[in-house]
């Protein structure tokens, strides 16, 4: 039997980005979810760079270190209420998953 769908209000979305960076296919994902009326802020972990294949993109990861990622994502919600669900793919879950565990008032987190 299949899904019925569901409209669920979430309001605000912090969608964080995978090891390659904001590519055409994170974002499109992101302009989806404005197209159906949420507020999708995505912040660039990354600072512009974008990476072809995930290998480059994890060695990047690597110099940079995972407590960067952490406080470049913390930086991302600097001007936003605490009321979001914070998702993110791969690496994004990261930062999201500190922050829905930390800074209170988390509606959600993927």
């Amino acid at each position: 039997m299949p899904f019925a769908e569901k409209k669920i209000e979430i309001g605000e979305v912090i969608l964080y980005h995978h090891a390659q960076a904001l590519t055409p296919g994170f974002v499109e994902f992101a302009d989806r979810l404005r197209q159906t009326g949420h507020i999708v802020h995505t912040p660039d972990l990354f600072e512009g760079r974008t990476f072809n294949d995930l290998e480059k993109g994890g060695e990047f990861v690597s110099g940079l270190g995972f407590g960067k990622v952490i406080e470049r994502g913390e930086r991302g919600v600097d001007e936003l209420p605490a009321e979001l669900v914070y998702a993110g793919f791969s690496l994004g879950v990261i930062p999201a998953q500190k922050l829905a565990q930390t800074r209170g008032e988390a509606l959600g987190a993927l």
